[in-house]
C-alpha cells in the first residue's frame, strides 16, 4: 500500500530560488511536449510515443535557447514526460479529460525519484542543492530517515507555502475490528450528510463564512493596477483567504470520513455526479462548498485500509421518492418537498432521512447479490447525471438489480 506524508518545508533564498526555476522548466517541457504532440496529431494524424518526448528533451538541451533546462536536475522533466504520457493514455481510455497547459499561476510542482534525493539526518537533500532542505515533520512516532521514499513530490502553493510529500510503500494494515453496524448517507447541502440512523451533520459553509472578506480583498485586486507590487501583493492575500477555506474544508471532511469509517462497517452512498450539477448556477458554489467528491474519495480509500466496504448506490436508484416502509414509489416528487406521507402506507417521510435509508437497504441488496464482494473503484456508466429525478419511473415499488456483480444498483435518484 502507498501511503503519502505531506508535511510543510521551508526553503532559504537559495533553495526557493533552485526551485523556483526548477517548476518553470518542468512547466516549459510539459507545455512544448503538449503543444508538439497536438501539432502532431492535428497534421500528421499520428501519436507522440515516450520515448519521442525523451528524444526532443535531449534535443532541446542541446539547442542555446534551452540550455537553461541543464541548470535544473534532469529527473522532475522525465517525471514530467512520464505524466504526461500516462495523462493521454488514460484520456484515450476514456478515464479522464485531455491534459492541459500549464500555468504559471497555480500550484506548482516537481517530482524526484530516489535517484535525485537523499534522506539523511539532516534533512532532505534534493538533486542540485548545497544545503538541506528543512521541513516540519509532524509524526514523532515516525522516524523519517527510515521510511525510504519512492518518490518526493516538493510543491508550491498559490499563496507562498511550500510543501514536501513522501511517497512511501508500506505493507497492509491489519483491518479494523467489525462493529456490525451499517449506514447509508444522503448528502446535501443544507445538511452536509443526513445518516440512516437518524444523525445529521450540519453543512459548515466553510465559504460562507469567509464569503465577505473574500469579496472585499477582491475588490482590492480588481483596483490595482496589472503588473504592480501592490496587484501582486493583494493576489497573494486572496490566494491565503481561499486556502483557509480549502484548509478548514478538507480538516471536516477528513474528520467526519475517518469517524464514519471507524464506526461502520458498511457505508452506503450515492453515486452523485458533481461535475455536472454545478451546472446549475443557483446551486454551483453551495456544491462547490460542500466537497462531495472528496468525501466519498476520502471515505473509499480509508475504508479500504480498515476493511470496511464503501458501496456506491446508482445515482437513477429513486432513494428520496421511494418509501423506506413499503417500497411504494411515487410517481413525481418535486425537489422543494422535504416532507410527504406515503400513499400506500401512511408513514409520514422526511425526505433527506427516508433516502438515507433506502440507500443502507440498497447497499445491503448489492452486497447480498455480489456474494460480499465490493469494488469500489469501479467506474459507474451511464447517462450523464442531472438535479432532478429521472422522469421515466413510474408509480410503484422499484426494482433493485446489481450490474456485473458490482456495488452500483437501482435506476434513478434524486438528491436533498
Amino acid at each position: 500500500m502507498r501511503t503519502a506524508y505531506k508535511v510543510r518545508a521551508y526553503p532559504d533564498s537559495g533553495q526557493a530560488a533552485l526551485l523556483a526555476r526548477t517548476f518553470g522548466c518542468v512547466r516549459l517541457v510539459w507545455n512544448r511536449t503538449l503543444a508538439e504532440r497536438q501539432r502532431r496529431h492535428t497534421t500528421e494524424r499520428r501519436d507522440t510515443s515516450y520515448r519521442e518526448t525523451d528524444a526532443n528533451l535531449t534535443a532541446w538541451k542541446k539547442t542555446a535557447e534551452l540550455a537553461f533546462l541543464n541548470e535544473v536536475s534532469s529527473v522532475p522533466l522525465q517525471q514530467t514526460l512520464r505524466h504526461q504520457h500516462n495523462a493521454v493514455q488514460a484520456f484515450f481510455a476514456g478515464r479522464t479529460r485531455y491534459p492541459r497547459f500549464k500555468s504559471c499561476r497555480g500550484r506548482q510542482s516537481a517530482h524526484y525519484t530516489r535517484s535525485a534525493f537523499r534522506l539523511k539526518p539532516d534533512g532532505l537533500w534534493l538533486a542540485k542543492t548545497t544545503a538541506p532542505l528543512r521541513v516540519a515533520w509532524s509524526w514523532p512516532e515516525i522516524d523519517p530517515v527510515m521510511l525510504d521514499p519512492t518518490m518526493v513530490v516538493v510543491s508550491r502553493e498559490p499563496d507562498g507555502r511550500w510543501f514536501v510529500t513522501f511517497l512511501v510503500d508500506t505493507p497492509d494494515p491489519a483491518p479494523a475490528p467489525p462493529t456490525g453496524e451499517t449506514v447509508g448517507i444522503d448528502l446535501g447541502v443544507t445538511d452536509f450528510a443526513v445518516l440512516s440512523t437518524g444523525e445529521r451533520i450540519p453543512n459548515p459553509r466553510h465559504l460562507v463564512k469567509r464569503e465577505r472578506g473574500l469579496r472585499r480583498q477582491q475588490r482590492r485586486l480588481a483596483c490595482c493596477r496589472p503588473g504592480s507590487t501592490n496587484r501582486a501583493k493583494a493576489k497573494h492575500k486572496l490566494a491565503r483567504l481561499h486556502a483557509r477555506v480549502r484548509d478548514a474544508r478538507r480538516d471536516f471532511l477528513h474528520q467526519t470520513s475517518t469517524a464514519l469509517v471507524r464506526r461502520f462497517n458498511r457505508i452506503g452512498i450515492e453515486d452523485l455526479g458533481v461535475g455536472n450539477m454545478v451546472r446549475n448556477r443557483s446551486l454551483a458554489r453551495a456544491i462547490s462548498d460542500t466537497g462531495w467528491a472528496e468525501f466519498r474519495s476520502m471515505l473509499e480509500y480509508k475504508a479500504q485500509r480498515a476493511g470496511r466496504q464503501v458501496v456506491v448506490v446508482s445515482r437513477w436508484y429513486p432513494s428520496s421518492k421511494t418509501c423506506s416502509a413499503c417500497g411504494h414509489l411515487l410517481a413525481a416528487l418535486a425537489l422543494g418537498t422535504r416532507q410527504w406521507t406515503c400513499p400506500g402506507c401512511g408513514t409520514r417521510h422526511d425526505r433527506d432521512l427516508n433516502a438515507a435509508q433506502n440507500i443502507d437497504t440498497a447497499a445491503g441488496l448489492v452486497v447480498a447479490a455480489s456474494g460480499g464482494v465490493v469494488r469500489p473503484d469501479q467506474a459507474t456508466g451511464g447517462r450523464a447525471p442531472v438535479k432532478e429525478e429521472s422522469p421515466q419511473v413510474t408509480a410503484g415499488i422499484p426494482r433493485l438489480q446489481a450490474r456485473g456483480g458490482s456495488q452500483r444498483c437501482g435506476t434513478s435518484s434524486g438528491i436533498a
